[in-house]
């Protein structure tokens, strides 16, 4: 679901709390190394999710905040802000040329450079998170 949280908006505080749970407490925080990623530059935004007036000129930027169930993608567009909720089991991750983040048919690319490195260890921390949520215990028979 996407919300415009340039404003206070009550309905995504109510929906992103109902689908991901209250952010993490502060001493959580700390011991997790922090819940929220660097900067990273969008390489392409699905249909649904591209603001209508949605300007091409500029590098736009994303960063991702990690919730128990779940994460909150946060983008700007010249001065809408603009946050993308994915609980983890809707949520798949694919590194190719760019990183991506596919939910419920919608998706955001996002350019491998130097950022992406910069994030690399928040995103391992993201996909073991979904995987503890997920409780993915397979075994081999």
């Amino acid at each position: 679901m996407l919300f415009n949280t340039s404003y206070k908006n009550e309905d995504y505080v109510k929906e992103v709390n109902r689908l991901l749970g209250k952010s993490y407490p502060f001493i959580e925080k700390l011991k997790m190394q922090g819940v929220g990623s660097r900067r990273l530059v969008i390489e392409e935004l699905s249909p649904l999710l591209k603001p209508k007036n949605m300007q091409e000129i500029d590098a736009n930027f994303a960063s991702v905040e990690l919730r128990p169930k779940g994460i909150v993608i946060h983008f700007s567009n010249r001065l809408d802000r603009y946050s993308w909720i994915v609980p983890y089991r809707l949520m798949a991750i694919f590194s190719t040329q760019t990183f991506s983040v596919h939910s419920n048919g919608q998706f955001i690319k996002l350019r491998k450079d130097k950022y992406y490195r910069d994030n690399k260890k928040f995103f391992d921390k993201m996909n073991d998170l979904k995987i503890a949520f997920l409780n993915m215990n397979y075994k081999i028979i």
